[in-house]
C-alpha cells in the first residue's frame, strides 16, 4: 500500500469527503467513496470509484459536471476547493495556449452545447490541445441528448481516475 492510500484511508471523514470532492464534484460519489474505505490498494480504489459513478443518477452526474469550469474558463458554477482548480488548470493547459480565434470558437460552441444538453461539455482535457477538444465539442453536438450524457458521464469518469491518481500522489 502506498503512503497516499494510508494517508487516505486514515483521513477523518469530513477531510476524506473534502478530498473525494476535489476529484469528483457528486456529493454522493464523495459520500460513497468516504464510506468504502480502508482501500486495500490503488486498484480497489478505482475500481469503487468506477463502480460508485455508475450507480448514480442523472442528478448526481450534472451536479459532477458543474464542479468543472467551461473549457477555456477559469471558474466552475459549482466550487470543490483549491486543489480541483488547480487541477483543472493544468487540465485545461492545451486550451490556455490556443489562439484567440480557436478560444473564440470554443466559448461559442461552449454555448451552444449547454443550450443544447442542459449540462457544460465535458472532456477529458489531460494532453489535449484546443484543437483536439474543438474538435471532440463539434463531433458531440451530432449527439442525442441521451448519448451525449453518457458520453459525457465516461469523460467524467476518466477525469475522476486521472484526479484520484493525483491526490494520492498528493498525500504520499
Amino acid at each position: 500500500m502506498t503512503k497516499g492510500l494510508e494517508r487516505l484511508n486514515a483521513l477523518p471523514d469530513e477531510d476524506a469527503r473534502s478530498a473525494m470532492l476535489s476529484c469528483c464534484g457528486s456529493t454522493r460519489w464523495a459520500e460513497a467513496l468516504t464510506g468504502a474505505r480502508p482501500f486495500a490498494n490503488e486498484d480497489e480504489l478505482l475500481e469503487t470509484a468506477d463502480r460508485a459513478w455508475q450507480g448514480l443518477a442523472r442528478e448526481d452526474w450534472l451536479e459532477a459536471f458543474r464542479s468543472h469550469p467551461k473549457i477555456g474558463e477559469r471558474k466552475a458554477a459549482r466550487g470543490t476547493g483549491d486543489e480541483a482548480s488547480r487541477w483543472s488548470r493544468e487540465e485545461q493547459r492545451g486550451a490556455a495556449e490556443a489562439e484567440a480565434a480557436t478560444l473564440e470558437r470554443l466559448a461559442r460552441l461552449n454555448r451552444v452545447y449547454e443550450e443544447r444538453f442542459g449540462h457544460i461539455f465535458i472532456v477529458c482535457a489531460t494532453g489535449r490541445t484546443a484543437a483536439e477538444m474543438l474538435s471532440a465539442l463539434e463531433a458531440r453536438l451530432a449527439n442525442d441528448a441521451g448519448e451525449e450524457l453518457k458520453v459525457a458521464a465516461r469523460e467524467q469518469q476518466r477525469i475522476t481516475r486521472l484526479r484520484l491518481k493525483k491526490l494520492l500522489e498528493s498525500l504520499g
